[in-house]
């Protein structure tokens, strides 16, 4: 439990409104999502002097409020909803509203205390719209290939100028996160430490800068179970379960599959590490799991120690 001397602040972000939730007070308010409205909840929040802030990720329209109070040198936390649901799930509380999440985050916030981290810069938030931008043009692609194979060849279904547009717009996309990356001294350095590990290329590279912020400031343990490439336990009593890996970051995840697919067999290291496990009797899919959280701790290792790679280090 949080000591009765800290102040924990739980708001729910809407299209329209914010709603604000205090603990151990109980105050609740509800400002405008404007600029007017980000300045009077500043302003209040400073003379509270909050322990931590808690905000949930809502599709992008918590991005402003999170970028406002930060800037103010206010603690804020954006954490996953599905934690809070469970927690209120857990706390009993079935009903719904604004206020009422709002009251739920700020006991998340006293109870839970999610550590506070620093906030992507503007340069790293532009990164991750931009990797998020080039994932759906690729999926977007991807379905519309799919569609065509079931294409009447007497009917003109508009596939090859889709295809086209989205071939354009997203060679557009790359070419601003390559200039982007380039355009800053310490995501360029970055991105030559990770460049140098045979079989992380440029796709991986753009989603690791944009998505793991945090490599190099964790442990190993750590930067494996945030991505979500740790196996957990599953155990109780004398039974003993298999091992599996589950929550993280799934679109860091899907670039670091396949940059195990590709080191599995470019990179000597990985290779020989990939080998060994199969020949042990690992399944080849959990062999790659392990590939992937491998060179998932050599580029954090890589940027811990602003180092390229070097195979004796592995």
């Amino acid at each position: 439990m949080a000591a009765h001397t800290d102040v924990a602040v739980g708001i729910d972000v809407a299209k329209a409104q914010l709603d604000v939730a205090v603990e151990p007070t109980g105050a609740t308010w509800t400002v405008p999502r404007s600029r007017g409205g980000l300045r009077r909840l500043e302003g209040r929040l400073q003379a509270l002097g909050p322990t931590r802030i808690v905000v949930e990720a809502s599709g992008g329209y918590e991005r402003l409020v999170v970028a406002t109070l930060a800037a103010a040198g206010l603690p804020v936390v954006v954490v996953n909803p599905r934690q809070t649901h469970d927690f209120a799930r857990a706390l009993g509380r079935l009903a719904k509203t604004d206020r009422l999440d709002a009251q739920v985050l700020a006991r998340f916030a006293a109870e839970v205390r999610p550590p506070v981290r620093p906030q992507p810069s503007q340069v790293v938030e532009d990164l991750q719209i931009l990797s998020r931008r080039r994932r759906q043009l690729v999926n977007d692609r991807a379905a519309e290939q799919q569609r065509r194979r079931h294409d009447r060849p007497h009917l003109d279904l508009g596939f090859d100028a889709l295809a086209a547009a989205r071939t354009a717009a997203l060679a557009k996309v790359e070419r601003q996160l390559a200039a982007l990356v380039q355009a800053e001294p310490t995501l360029r350095a970055r991105a030559a430490w990770l460049r140098s590990i045979p079989g992380i290329g440029p796709v991986a590279v753009a989603t690791l800068l944009a998505e793991v912020p945090e490599l190099g400031a964790c442990s190993r343990q750590q930067i494996a179970a945030l991505v979500g490439v740790a196996p957990f336990n599953r155990d109780s009593g004398a039974w003993r379960g298999r091992r599996s890996c589950w929550g993280g970051r799934a679109q860091v995840r899907a670039a670091l599959y396949m940059a195990a697919l590709t080191a599995a067999r470019r990179n000597p290291h990985l290779h020989a590490f990939y080998q060994r496990l199969i020949t042990a009797g690992k399944p080849a899919k959990v062999a790659l799991v392990a590939c992937m959280r491998k060179l998932l701790v050599i580029c954090n290792a890589l940027c811990r120690d602003r180092t390229l790679w070097d195979p004796t280090m592995a």
